[in-house]
């Protein structure tokens, strides 16, 4: 049976975003669990011993019952330099345990810090992030990612960004790129797109 992840901010015995989790659970077993009742993040962590001070991944492991849980220190990664690399990765709505496919596209960064994946002729994600591309009015994020994260749900929702079809040949029209997940806040790592090699 496949393993999925959830994983979650954690700051000051907060959870970040928890509905929005938990909504990706519910789809995740509606379409590979269908025979048996989601997971309640909530209940599911109220009876875990939580760190009160500090920032955490709290990564959630399970299939269709939790199999193990842990909070992990965290801290952002320093990313400078971004690799174009080629991919065919199918979309997910879920995230699996198993990144093989993801991590063969980042073992092909070169020298850069990490790549952004130009899936099918488009630009999807970063290797463990969603990201958004600056056009002078909007900041726009690729229509189908490989992961459809949690952040990326909660500023669409907000209008804080908009879907859109970007390909290589489209860069020449955007300035910045920023890269976020559940635990890299929109804004925190932004570069400029030169910093992008092809």
């Amino acid at each position: 049976m496949c393993r999925l992840i959830e994983s979650i901010k954690l700051v000051d015995g907060i959870f970040f975003r928890l509905p929005l989790h938990q909504a990706r659970v519910n789809m995740a077993f509606k379409d590979l669990f269908p025979s048996y009742k989601a997971i309640n993040l909530t209940e599911l962590l109220s009876n875990q011993e939580v760190p009160a001070k500090g920032i955490f991944k709290c990564r959630i492991v399970f299939d269709h019952t939790p199999q193990f849980i842990e909070f992990v220190p965290y801290k952002m990664r320093e990313i400078k330099s971004l690799q174009l690399v080629e991919t065919h990765i199918e979309p997910k709505h879920y995230k699996f345990e198993n990144r093989d496919t993801l991590n063969h596209a980042f073992a092909m960064r070169g020298n850069c810090d990490d790549i952004i994946m130009l899936n099918n002729g488009f630009l999807a994600d970063a290797w463990y992030s969603n990201i958004a591309l600056w056009d002078g009015l909007n900041w726009c994020t690729p229509t189908l990612p490989i992961i459809f994260g949690t952040q990326r749900a909660a500023l669409l929702q907000s209008a804080k960004m908009i879907e859109k079809d970007i390909s290589k040949e489209d860069l020449c029209n955007y300035s910045r790129i920023r890269l976020f997940n559940a635990m890299i806040e929109f804004g925190e790592t932004e570069l400029d797109i030169n910093s992008l090699i092809f």
